[in-house]
């Protein structure tokens, strides 16, 4: 007998090991058949052969360097302006150490930190001691006004990986810090250095060049750089009014990014906890009331955030209402089915032992159910608060405002990467932030709710 119930129930263990081993093998045939699907229908080979290393380079080194532009014009070639990232403000009247100037023999030579230079002659431009070839290169224009590189006329594919000839272009980039480009009009140089210059102090700030510390230090000398204002408030205003990295608008615009995430977080805990007590089963007994309530729920959070942002767009228009309406709609469809989930699943006994006090039904559900369900309550409150500040980003960049709209902007430029990485890592220590303080919020709230108990 004993040796038939041992064997029936091997079997049995046996199928349902087989059961289990079909089941996994159905399970990777779906995945497999999912995962050569999403290759073929999103063409991942071919986006691999789009990768294109130098854009990729050279967008990561805009993010934690700066470039200097060197432009010399062939008809006029003694006017050598230099400009801090190319733009049309920021020349520089008086040249930097690096660069040298030289009227007796009518050249200008941009020196390199690893001991490279470019060389500007009214015709031509010489590429001298750089690490990579001990060969000294010079660009010039024939006589149809194209540029070349002389000795490699008809020999172009001798020239180095980093060099390129082209009839209308000469390009040269020896390593991601120093690029020369040759024109029929101009040659130009760019000269890359590691950090973000002028983030304390523009360009064009009486302050210039000065880091923290220096300003720091001016804020408490009483040797005015402005009789007409004290240091401390000018190392403010030039800080706060940085025409390039524009500090007080994007300071700013973060505290609306903010603000969205707090107040349509807010409103969603304050509305959805109520609804979520009508939706329980075990506080409201109208079935009616608790599917409208519940299909409700399925409403708010199933039409996506984005969604919402788009519709509050056209109702509200460009601002903060779009973004808090946006996020407190969808956070209190999820909030409501949440919270009501945790009320069903509250011990009874509580309740009945407040009831067996003779307490009316909203005591009940005070001192019996919302102990039970405080933790998890301003848990998730606190949770979708951090969640939401990063979605804030987004709606903002959709046209509600706020940090994610000069997040676009910045990104669309093409040549911004460091102000896009600037703004990150604001939104990233905002995060942060508000994941610690709310981690305390919680515990101390929670200890409070304890000690009532």
């Amino acid at each position: 007998m004993n040796y038939a119930i041992t064997h029936d129930i091997t079997n049995e263990v046996e199928i349902k090991h087989k059961k289990h081993i079909r089941v996994l093998i159905i399970s990777a045939c779906v995945f497999l058949i999912y995962l050569i699907g999403s290759i073929i229908h999103f063409n991942l080979p071919g986006l691999a052969k789009k990768w294109n290393n130098d854009r990729a380079s050279m967008f990561m080194l805009d993010i934690y360097a700066h470039k200097d532009h060197i432009k010399m014009n062939w008809k006029e070639p003694e006017k050598i302006d230099v400009r801090f990232e190319g733009g049309y403000r920021e020349v520089y009247k008086q040249d930097p150490s690096w660069l040298i100037r030289d009227n007796q023999k009518k050249s200008t030579t941009v020196n390199f930190e690893n001991g490279g230079k470019f060389v500007f002659f009214p015709d031509r431009v010489e590429m001298r001691n750089f690490p990579k070839t001990k060969e000294t290169f010079v660009f010039k224009l024939n006589q149809q006004g194209k540029p070349y590189v002389e000795n490699y006329v008809g020999k172009e594919e001798l020239l180095p990986s980093w060099m390129r000839a082209t009839e209308n272009k000469v390009e040269v980039r020896p390593s991601l810090y120093e690029r020369l480009q040759v024109y029929g009009s101009k040659v130009e140089v760019h000269r890359y250095e590691l950090g973000w210059k002028y983030f304390w102090f523009d360009f064009n700030s009486p302050l210039e060049g000065k880091g923290f510390f220096e300003g720091i230090a001016l804020m408490f000398d009483k040797n005015r750089i402005d009789p007409e204002i004290s240091n401390f408030n000018l190392v403010i205003k030039e800080f706060w009014g940085n025409e390039i990295w524009h500090h007080d608008t994007v300071l700013f615009a973060m505290v609306e990014t903010l603000l969205m995430a707090i107040l349509g977080t807010l409103i969603a805990s304050i509305v959805g906890l109520p609804l979520a007590f009508l939706a329980a089963y075990n506080v409201t007994p109208l079935s009616s009331i608790r599917f409208f309530l519940r299909r409700l729920f399925d409403m708010l959070r199933g039409i996506d955030m984005l969604i919402w942002s788009l519709i509050f767009l056209r109702a509200f228009g460009p601002g903060l209402f779009t973004g808090i309406f946006a996020i407190a709609f969808t956070d209190t469809g999820t909030l409501g089915k949440l919270m009501s989930e945790a009320i069903e699943n509250t011990d009874k006994k509580e309740k009945e032992g407040i009831q067996s006090t003779g307490a009316n039904k909203v005591l009940q559900h005070r001192f019996g159910i919302i102990p039970q369900i405080m933790p998890i309550f301003i848990s998730q409150s606190l949770y979708y608060l951090e969640s939401n500040t990063r979605a804030a980003v987004i709606i903002g960049a959709m046209g509600a405002g706020g940090i994610g709209l000069h997040f676009l902007g910045a990104l669309m430029t093409g040549n911004d990467f460091e102000n896009v990485a600037y703004m990150a890592i604001l939104v990233l220590i905002a995060v942060m932030c508000i994941d610690t303080m709310s981690a305390k919020l919680r515990r101390l709230l929670i200890g409070i709710e304890d000690k009532n108990n």
